[in-house]
């Protein structure tokens, strides 16, 4: 897993540190949480949180896991989602990255 850059930082009510950093895993971009500067599995983009709990909407995360805001997750979505776009439209007209 190769870390392109930070999306998203923020301070959680645990005092934990929390990044969103874009990474590059199997030749596609996604999403990793780390908490603390440790990386937490779970998955390549925000979930929708059931039922949402006051303005959080979306988690990220697998134990533990962190509450995101509906405007956090699309811009997590946006940015990783535009990554893999241009990579795909760099690949199709041969051009590599």
């Amino acid at each position: 897993m190769i870390v392109k850059k930070q999306i998203l930082m923020k301070i959680l009510q645990s005092g934990y540190l929390a990044e969103i950093n874009m990474v590059k895993r199997d030749g596609l971009y996604e999403a990793a949480l780390y908490l603390n500067g440790r990386f937490v599995g779970g998955p390549p983009l925000p979930c929708l949180l059931d039922p949402p709990k006051g303005d959080l909407t979306h988690w990220m995360g697998n134990r533990p896991t962190i509450g995101l805001t509906e405007s956090e997750a699309e811009r997590i979505i946006e940015m990783v989602q535009n990554e893999n776009d241009m990579l795909v439209h760099r690949q199709k007209n041969g051009w590599g990255e």
